[in-house]
């Protein structure tokens, strides 16, 4: 699959490359596991000199041997006899980055904490002695989620404030897919769409693996889920697994409940049998993978609120692929791949939903965009999307069926809305479906 989209990174990182040529810059990217940051970065530097350093989980003696050889191979830095410390090689590229501009690459750098959480002092020190006569473009890029925002984002950590800039790299826009999937399947169905963003969420390795792949339509995505050989099977459990380093049924136990439609605090203590706040509280601001999400324009404190994961993909994962697990290990995969289809039309129903809802902020229109819903359930609004600036609006109903939307009765919701609150928006109200996909 050809290079899509990022122009705005792309644009940072270029930057960042030519700016180093005068001072030393210290790029971070974050992004969790396959959204691309290493295509990225590869894009960023064609034709440009650099050293590209996975930081792999070996012991800190076999680490630096690899990455004196790359130094070696990539940028010529030469030097005598074997280093094994990581501190040394570090200085070595420092001291080489005072007459010559170039770029280092440490990739997935959080596993320094793994193999000797003192690498960060020893870098910080290295880096504060250096940098300023330096003309290196030192990118650091990771993705475990937690590790990173403590290394760089944590006050009391030594890489604190050293970062000249920072980003996070998101999945594909909605208008990026359809450009990639019309691109390779120019006659595809709306369904076909929704299963790809339902899947994916627009992470650039997942929309690779099924273009490569050649399979473009609802059908052949969820069959090739379902392949024995499937990279989609373990990968859910490969990438949560990482974060949590306890409580590990816990924490999966309340993702698959999230993933069912058990939205809210009651129904998930229920099922579990103790009480979940703690770990939710950990999911959302440790973890960041689930989201508190309130009607719009509610009071932070809401009770009205509901857990939803963030993550498209294992949204997808801890609803399709997690429960057939006993499935999975006896090779009965056809079990899975009914699974999907019984309960497609629901899940993708509120996939639809999400799809509006970025595409509307996504836009550019609105300054908020969400869904409402009253305590007592009987009024819930799909779609509410408000420009703060002009007092304008848009309502939506969302089906996947367009000949279910009833307008009058969307009229009636709306009726409900607290007028303290959104009397003030001109609205328009409409019905969005598979078809305005």
């Amino acid at each position: 699959m050809k290079f899509y989209d990022r122009e705005k990174e792309l644009e940072l990182l270029r930057n960042s490359e030519a700016q180093a040529e005068k001072a030393a810059s210290f790029t971070v990217l974050m992004g969790r596991r396959r959204i691309g940051k290493t295509s990225l970065i590869l894009k960023a530097l064609e034709g440009k000199p650099f050293a590209y350093l996975f930081v792999s989980r070996d012991n800190e003696a076999m680490l630096c041997d690899k990455m004196q050889r790359e130094l070696q191979n990539s940028l010529g830095i030469n030097v005598f006899g074997r280093i094994s410390r990581f501190r040394e090689l570090f200085e070595v590229i420092m001291q080489a980055s005072q007459t010559r501009h170039f770029t280092v690459v440490f990739d997935e750098i959080q596993n320094l904490y793994r193999i000797n959480a003192a690498l960060f002092s020893e870098m910080q020190e290295i880096w504060d002695r250096y940098h300023r006569s330096s003309h290196i473009n030192l990118i650091a890029c990771g993705s475990i989620h937690t590790l990173m925002k403590r290394i760089f984002e944590n006050r009391a950590e030594p890489l604190y404030g050293r970062a000249t800039s920072k980003f996070t790299l998101r999945p594909f826009d909605t208008s990026v897919l359809k450009e990639i999937l019309g691109d390779h399947a120019p006659a595809y169905q709306p369904d076909d769409l929704l299963t790809l963003y339902m899947i994916t969420g627009g992470v650039a390795k997942y929309v690779e693996l099924l273009m490569d792949a050649g399979c473009f339509s609802r059908q052949e995505m969820l069959d090739y889920v379902c392949r024995q050989d499937s990279y989609f099977l373990t990968e859910g459990r490969d990438l949560v697994s990482n974060e949590f380093s306890n409580d590990y049924n816990t924490y999966f136990s309340i993702l698959q409940l999230l993933a069912s439609g058990m939205t809210r605090i009651s129904e998930i203590d229920g099922v579990l049998g103790k009480s979940s706040g703690v770990y939710l509280a950990n999911l959302e601001n440790n973890y960041e993978m689930i989201s508190k999400v309130r009607p719009l324009f509610s009071k932070v404190g809401s009770k009205v609120s509901k857990y939803a994961i963030r993550d498209h993909f294992l949204n997808f994962w801890f609803r399709f692929v997690y429960p057939y697990q006993n499935a999975i290990e006896r090779n009965q995969l056809h079990l899975v791949r009914e699974g999907m289809e019984e309960g497609y039309s629901q899940f993708s129903g509120r996939v639809l939903e999400t799809y509006f809802q970025s595409k509307a902020m996504e836009s550019g229109k609105y300054t908020e965009v969400g869904n409402w819903w009253d305590r007592s359930g009987e009024n819930e609004v799909d779609l509410v999307a408000v420009n703060e600036q002009n007092h304008t609006g848009f309502i939506a109903e969302v089906k996947r069926n367009p000949r279910k939307i009833s307008l009058p009765a969307l009229a009636k919701k709306v009726e409900a809305l607290p007028q303290t609150t959104f009397g003030k928006y001109q609205f328009t109200l409409g019905g969005l479906s598979l078809d305005d996909m």
